[in-house]
């Protein structure tokens, strides 16, 4: 392939990656916007990753095929560190950052076994504690985090661990969003912890031993208040290492925004997840005020 050539294809290749995260993650897509320019190929390549990921078991007719999606991402994350082309633009475009700046294949397959794991889990199979969501949501959320602030060169041990607190934050936060989704799909309740759920009456044990769901929208709410308090706490305490966190990787924890947005949208609902003022605009609020917030943190220089 000529150098012209390869280099239209990796344009368009960084173009799709833009326009899937736009599409499907808006509003990190306008957290994005605010890296600086040299940042944000890789973490454009990186979100788009995470969109195919994640959005892989919702688009498949067949839940065996989103599981084969999945898998054949685990397989191209070691074609792109072995230099292999894959006609994929999303692959395309990583495996240009992955030859640029040496991100961690770890984390970027830890990213894949995460969501492949939870694929496999049965409708029934919920998570017994919140420390599972924590590891699931740091497997997934956390990790895109991790790589965008090595993508960018920043080594910090501080900044690793309010990317690690915002990233848990995050993913309980939208895995609480999605929970309407879920029950379209016969999984009302797959990420509400069974201790949680035990202690707000959402199970009973009947007189066979075994355990029955109860449809409760208010011990629903206070599962959800339950779940939205850790998350509060990942945030506040990635807050509290601001004043050491160096001020480049500031504008890549700026996902902290969005989801201190959604957790004041739940609280306006009283945590439930049902109300449809959820899904309005962005995160519940209007797109100028979510604009406004963003850009007014981020020219602060907070997150």
């Amino acid at each position: 392939m000529n150098g012209g050539l390869a280099s239209s294809n990796l344009r368009a290749a960084f173009s799709h990656c833009v326009q899937q995260v736009r599409s499907y993650d808006y509003h990190h897509y306008l957290c994005l916007l605010e890296l600086p320019p040299s940042m944000r190929k890789a973490a454009f390549a990186l979100r788009a990753l995470n969109v195919e990921t994640a959005r892989a078991m919702d688009i498949a007719s067949d839940p065996r095929i989103g599981l084969m999606r999945l898998v054949w991402w685990q397989e191209a994350i070691d074609k792109m560190f072995a230099n292999k082309l894959i006609e994929h633009p999303t692959a395309q475009a990583l495996s240009s950052v992955i030859a640029e700046t040496k991100l961690s294949k770890i984390w970027l397959k830890r990213s894949v076994e995460a969501r492949i794991n939870d694929a496999k889990r049965e409708v029934t199979d919920m998570p017994e504690s919140i420390g599972e969501l924590e590891k699931y949501a740091e497997d997934t959320v956390s990790t895109m985090l991790y790589l965008t602030l090595q993508a960018g060169g920043i080594k910090s041990t501080v900044a690793d661990h309010a990317a690690s607190h915002i990233g848990k934050a995050s993913g309980i936060l939208l895995l609480l969003k999605s929970l309407p989704y879920h029950a379209t799909r016969n999984r009302h309740f797959s990420y509400i912890p069974t201790a949680i759920a035990s202690k707000h009456g959402l199970i009973v044990k009947q007189g066979d031993g075994e355990e029955r769901w109860v449809d409760s929208r208010e011990g629903l709410c206070d599962a959800v208040y339950d779940m939205a308090s850790v998350a509060n706490a990942h945030l506040e305490k990635a807050r509290k290492l601001a004043a050491s966190v160096p001020a480049e990787a500031l504008p890549v924890l700026l996902p902290a925004v969005p989801s201190q947005i959604l957790l004041d949208s739940l609280r306006k609902v009283q945590f439930d997840v049902f109300d449809p003022r959820l899904t309005g605009g962005v995160l519940g609020i209007p797109p100028l005020w979510y604009h406004l917030k963003l850009k007014w943190t981020s020219w602060r220089r907070k997150y």
